[in-house]
């Protein structure tokens, strides 16, 4: 989003000031409406008119100098960028972690039960060895459940660098 918000400050007026307040409005809705539904789980839809009237701006414009063409090259290049970025993230609020991971987890844990079982250790030393290695493995398992979907919840990923690039950049 930064390089994008950079090279279009390239472009002569009016189309600069119009790509930069499409890029910045664009902005504001990721930061202000898309993540809070990211974090719930629904994929937001009403950024695709913004997105679409950047692009078609965009593609719009007319080079005149070779700068300017050389400039409009490498921003039509990292406009994909940022399409496929946007792309990867909305794919990302609903996908997790693939079932067979979690048989995996479940089954290692079980595994590690049998296992601690099988040591012929006095009843003391196997109940510190087994609270260990459970207290081990609730760790890892909750962590994983915490992790599995990345932009959901509370420890999701935040709008952090959207904000950022938003303060830092865009604001006037």
């Amino acid at each position: 989003m930064g390089a994008l918000y950079r090279d279009v400050t390239a472009y002569p007026e009016p189309s600069r000031t119009e790509l930069q307040n499409l890029l910045r409005n664009y902005t504001r809705s990721v930061i202000e409406d898309s993540w809070p539904l990211q974090r719930e789980g629904i994929v937001p839809t009403d950024a695709v008119q913004r997105i679409a009237a950047f692009q078609a701006r965009l593609v719009l414009f007319e080079p005149q100098t070779k700068a300017q063409e050389i400039v409009h090259e490498a921003t039509l290049r990292q406009f994909n960028t940022f399409y496929d970025d946007r792309r990867t993230r909305l794919y990302s609020v609903n996908s997790g972690l693939p079932a067979i991971l979690w048989y995996t987890v479940a089954v290692g844990a079980l595994i590690n039960i049998v296992l601690i079982w099988l040591f012929d250790l006095h009843l003391h030393a196997h109940w510190i060895l087994g609270g260990l290695i459970s207290f081990y493995l609730a760790t890892l398992i909750s962590v994983i459940a915490l992790m599995d979907h990345p932009l959901r919840g509370e420890l999701g990923v935040s709008p952090e660098a959207f904000q950022l690039i938003y303060d830092q950049l865009m604001r006037q």
